[in-house]
């Protein structure tokens, strides 16, 4: 199965959201390489392309932003600990709010939502590089 369709509600479409359960996409931004070239930039939907910055800080959107604001970057997306299987019980804010330091972030299972599309899906940082150079790599779950 690629994803769920669930249906909280007939007359509210608003409540109607996608999980995607495909198979596991690997991403890496190496340290230094250059955000702005797609190889770089994680293209997980037409309107989320994530990436970092070499200056460190954290990941942004660099379709929606130039570089990352700690407080509420990647714009268009929201952020929770836990597992996609709960993702109606879960409380979803900033990746800053929701991971804390995202020096720690490596090893946790996380849902991302993206708005937009208003889809769910499971992400787990497996690299935070420290300090200049903006390397950072993690797996997700794809569409197909």
């Amino acid at each position: 199965m690629c994803f769920t369709l669930i249906s909280c509600s007939d007359e509210d479409p608003e409540m109607d959201f996608r999980i995607w359960t495909g198979p596991k996409v690997q991403f890496v931004k190496e340290a230094g390489a250059n955000p702005e070239d797609e190889i770089n930039q994680d293209r997980i939907s037409s309107s989320v392309w994530m990436t970092r910055g070499n200056k460190g800080g954290q990941i942004f959107n660099i379709l929606a932003e130039e570089s990352a604001t700690k407080e509420i970057s990647p714009l268009k997306t929201r952020w929770a600990l836990g597992d996609v299987s709960d993702v109606q019980t879960l409380t979803f804010s900033s990746f800053r709010a929701a991971v804390g330091s995202p020096k720690s972030v490596v090893g946790k299972d996380l849902v991302l939502h993206l708005e937009d599309e208003n889809v769910y899906l499971s992400v787990k940082f497996t690299r935070w590089d420290e300090g200049q150079g903006g390397g950072f790599g993690y797996e997700r779950s794809s569409s197909n």
